[in-house]
């Protein structure tokens, strides 16, 4: 099934993107290529190869927890642009009304 300018219109819909008619005829051949190319690695036989979970045998190296200073809460927050200082939490603005 190619990917038709109307399922970009309706991505793009979701996504909140104005996109120019060149653009929504651009990226519905990139996401056919894309589809095409995924149906092809489904099309390859990987029944012989074992299911991993990680690309290297070798687990990576990693360092012992132990506790180093951090910055104090008044120090964290001095970055802040707004701070709430009565409470000790940032204060940002309302995303959802």
């Amino acid at each position: 099934m190619p990917f038709t300018r109307e399922d970009v219109e309706a991505v793009a819909s979701l996504a909140r993107l104005a996109l120019t008619p060149e653009e929504k005829e651009l990226f519905a051949r990139q996401l056919a290529d894309i589809l095409r190319y995924a149906d092809e690695v489904l099309a390859i036989d990987t029944s012989g190869v074992p299911p991993t979970a990680q690309a290297l045998a070798v687990p990576p190296p990693l360092r012992e927890d132990e506790r180093r200073p951090s910055l104090s809460r008044a120090e964290a927050l001095a970055a802040a642009p707004d701070p709430a200082l009565e409470t000790g939490f940032y204060r940002v603005p309302r995303v959802i009304g």
